[in-house]
């Protein structure tokens, strides 16, 4: 998907546009809660020219960043051969949460993605349906739907291909039916190498535990390779 690289005519106007994304986040009441940092690391290999695989390890430093508090592996094989605006991915994810009082907990959660494609006056937009199972060693089994809007404006900056990125995620209980969680991301997309792209975000987490709302502030690098 061929992007314009930025010019001195849109070179103010990028700058209104980045210092708005940077900005949509934050409000009064963001900054209130824990912060915690986040690492992705994953692969990508194309089977052929309709499936790829894909694998990710995540791993989350909570309580202000100082203690591991949790990490998965995502394992993942993405369908795109049903149309240019359409992905289907098959994915196992297996999860292991510390808990203050049990300590480690596993869950199996296996899920199924379908991400709809497409551009509105240069811009990317992708809108990804979720819905997983969540099979919990300490908690109750849960189906659980979420879906997650993205966009990435069209400009870059720097020899590393920095693009400007901007996303909701929902959350929704199906057990329930309850919305019971939202993260909004704000950050850059990166491209280092041929192979090898990254972002940079910071995500406000919303979350509803027991009837009560909480904030996370967290900062999240993600690095894929690519085969």
């Amino acid at each position: 998907m061929r992007v314009r690289p930025i010019t001195g005519l849109h070179r103010t106007a990028a700058h209104l546009i980045v210092a708005i994304v940077f900005a949509a986040p934050f409000g009064r009441d963001c900054l209130a809660g824990d912060f915690e940092f986040w690492n992705t690391t994953g692969a990508c290999f194309d089977l052929d020219k309709d499936w790829r695989v894909r694998v990710d390890e995540l791993l989350k430093l909570g309580k202000d960043a100082g203690e591991l508090t949790y990490h998965h592996t995502d394992l993942g094989f993405v369908y795109q051969g049903l149309a240019d605006w359409l992905d289907l991915g098959l994915h196992y994810r297996q999860v292991f949460d510390k808990d203050d009082e049990l300590g480690w907990c596993r869950e199996n959660r296996p899920h199924v993605n379908l991400t709809v494609k497409s551009r509105l006056a240069d811009i990317d937009i992708s809108d990804r349906s979720r819905f997983e199972y969540r099979d919990k060693e300490c908690d109750p089994d849960v189906w659980r739907y979420t879906n997650k809007l993205t966009v990435r404006l069209p400009h870059e900056f720097t020899k590393w291909k920095l693009r400007p990125y901007l996303a909701d995620h929902v959350y929704i209980n199906l057990e329930g039916q309850a919305f019971d969680g939202n993260k909004i991301y704000s950050g850059f997309s990166f491209q280092p190498s041929a192979n090898t792209r990254g972002a940079l975000y910071y995500v406000w987490d919303t979350d509803k535990t027991d009837g009560k709302w909480t904030s996370t502030n967290i900062l999240w690098v993600q690095l894929r390779f690519y085969f």
